[in-house]
């Protein structure tokens, strides 16, 4: 059975199938030929069930609101006021794609969606102002994984609901961890840029009047994440509430800029259905396999033959890193996720460990997987976005960033109240 799905995951997604579609018709053949009921008869409700919850709600919000700022301008007024007070550091406006990133993760709550905003409106000044185009675009790669990472974030938001687990306390856990993962960035640039000053391009300095005039631009942004996440945590909102107040500060904040029109709005819900529609179809596509692969018994034998290794707790939790990153290389993140969770998670929680620190490990390790090839999303995002030059000059960009996550999955190990400290101490 894992043979089946493993050779027919991988062959049908080379196939160009959508993930979602190809999750079902997996579940099929498990029905067919591996389970004695008739599994199928119980799609309908299985679909229903899995899709009726308010707090899945919170998703097409924060699609939306991250869609609303991308399409009112706001990406490009952000970039030029980080601009202003990064391009000092060695590395330049490398810093600014990072920097950019972090601000657009605190409010868009998807990996690509921040890749794309920030490359779109950053491509055009690596070739202006001669940067090396690997550097330039794996800072660009790795920068957007923090949208995962940072609150709010829709992996987060399944990752509660898959796993019952309070996203409140996962939005909280994910905030140092995705702080230190921006500094981790930028420490590993300027030192790179300090080794090879050419990689970085030109260190710019403004006058601190430009620089001060420059943070009305990052205002909103900050805003809008203080409403956001501050009413979660207060308890004012919960984190579908929270979504739908920021979608409104959205509005009003593009209608401040003057970019407020009917266009605009008619191309972000065009834009959040199609996101959405995608999201939704691979967590009910996944939630159909792993339906059939329980009533099949699988995740009863694996977690039988992982206990049956005889390996103790921290053991254990690294044959499962080693795990997520292996298949991280060729399997697409949010299915990785929700294909897995069910199995893995009460095989941790059964071990002793936190379900939120799992799940901002676990994030990591999707992180890594955005910028690793062959399937890394975020190296396609941001090669999309170059129009020129081969993609292996994403690839190699990114492997710095990567022994930064390598750096930052080890730090969680050893020390797990990275994640722990602030949910419990704002409990």
């Amino acid at each position: 059975m894992i043979g089946y799905v493993s050779i027919g995951l991988l062959g049908l997604l080379c196939l160009s199938i959508p993930v979602g579609i190809v999750l079902f018709i997996l579940g099929f053949g498990i029905d067919v030929v591996f389970s004695p009921f008739p599994l199928t008869r119980g799609l309908g409700q299985l679909v229903w069930s899995s899709s009726n919850s308010s707090t899945l709600i919170a998703i097409p919000f924060f699609v939306l609101l991250g869609e609303i700022l991308v399409s009112s301008g706001l990406a490009a007024r952000t970039y030029k006021a980080l601009d202003r007070w990064v391009s000092w550091l060695p590395g330049g406006l490398v810093h600014a794609n990072i920097a950019t990133s972090t601000m657009f993760a605190a409010t868009s709550g998807s990996s690509v969606a921040t890749a794309a905003t920030v490359a779109t409106v950053a491509m055009p000044q690596a070739d202006k102002l001669g940067y090396d185009p690997k550097l330039f675009s794996g800072a660009i790669a790795a920068g957007g994984t923090l949208g995962i990472m940072i609150p709010p974030s829709i992996n987060l938001i399944v990752y509660g609901f898959l796993t019952q687990t309070s996203i409140p306390q996962l939005f909280v856990a994910g905030l140092l961890p995705g702080l230190m993962l921006a500094f981790g960035f930028v420490m590993v640039t300027t030192i790179i840029c300090m080794v090879r000053p050419g990689l970085g391009g030109e260190r710019r300095v403004f006058p601190l009047g430009e620089m001060l005039r420059a943070l009305s631009d990052l205002l909103p942004i900050i805003l809008l994440f203080t409403v956001i996440i501050g009413s979660i945590y207060k308890g004012w909102a919960t984190p579908t509430e929270a979504a739908a107040v920021g979608v409104g500060g959205a509005i009003v904040i593009a209608a401040l800029f003057g970019a407020l029109s009917t266009r605009m709005i008619t191309d972000a819900l065009v834009g959040t259905i199609k996101i959405t529609s995608m999201i939704m179809l691979v967590v009910i596509g996944a939630s159909f396999l792993n339906f059939t692969l329980s009533a099949a018994g699988m995740g009863q034998e694996l977690r039988g033959f992982l206990e049956g290794l005889g390996l103790g707790p921290l053991m254990t939790i690294l044959v499962i890193v080693a795990m997520y990153i292996v298949l991280g290389l060729f399997i697409e993140t949010l299915s990785l996720m929700v294909v897995t969770i069910p199995i893995v998670v009460p095989l941790v929680v059964h071990l002793g460990f936190d379900p939120v620190w799992f799940g901002i490990l676990m994030i990591v390790l999707i992180e890594m997987a955005l910028i690793t090839p062959p399937v890394g999303l975020n190296l396609y995002v941001v090669q999309g976005a170059r129009k020129s030059g081969r993609m292996s000059e994403v690839m190699l960009g990114s492997i710095p960033y990567v022994l930064v996550m390598t750096m930052m999955i080890v730090a969680l190990i050893t020390l797990p109240e990275i994640a722990l400290y602030l949910p419990r101490a704002l409990e």
